[in-house]
């Protein structure tokens, strides 16, 4: 039984290819979950995937080029799989929000994340991590994910904090993005924020 609950696993994570990350509960039919922990926890010891946060594990990609070996899931791909599992909207906030952008060349300790989901904290190689806060389903209800990641980053910084150069990373982000997908969402932004991006499609 052990060994069948094993192969389960072993099957689904392979179909969906290295770098899948995953939860007990994906195997809830696979059997008991205390068994699935325990096979989970197999699988983890022998190195077959990696245990990653408390109930989150990875199927990890694996560098032979620069011979890096066993690649761990980025905060995003993390982030990404959980939002899926609760059917929660996210998107990156803070200064994390301007390091994805460009805007920042700062790395925080923990990565933050707007959701309309459950405000929590998953802890990721020990002291740091990935924070989810909850804001209004309004705040995320944006139809171009780049426009809702720029608000993001704008809101952090402040507007008297905004820079020619800010202004320049960001009209060159948005050269290749269809004009009428983000203005559409103009309408969720602050005034000094939608005017911003008004001026990037001039």
């Amino acid at each position: 039984m052990a060994q069948s609950i094993e192969n389960t696993i072993l099957n689904s994570v392979k179909k969906c290819g290295r770098g899948t990350v995953f939860f007990p509960s994906d195997f809830s039919k696979a059997g008991e979950k205390s068994a699935v922990l325990k096979a989970l926890e197999r699988m983890t010891a022998d190195g077959t995937i990696i245990r990653v946060a408390r109930g989150i594990y990875c199927y990890p990609k694996i560098d032979k080029e620069l011979g890096l070996g066993v690649l761990n899931p980025t905060y995003e791909e993390i982030a990404q799989a959980i939002a899926k599992r609760d059917k929660a909207r996210i998107v990156p906030a803070g200064v994390y929000a301007m390091n994805r952008l460009g805007l920042s060349t700062q790395v925080p300790m923990n990565v933050v994340y707007l959701t309309d989901g459950t405000t929590r904290k998953v802890s990721v190689n020990g002291s740091r991590g990935i924070l989810f806060k909850h804001v209004s389903p309004r705040n995320l209800a944006f139809h171009n994910q780049l426009a809702l990641l720029i608000n993001s980053a704008l809101k952090e910084m402040g507007q008297e904090n905004v820079t020619d150069e800010d202004k320049n990373r960001i009209m060159a982000l948005l050269k290749n993005e269809p004009k009428e997908n983000v203005l559409q969402d103009i309408k969720l932004m602050p005034d000094w924020i939608a005017s911003i991006i008004r001026e990037a499609y001039e």
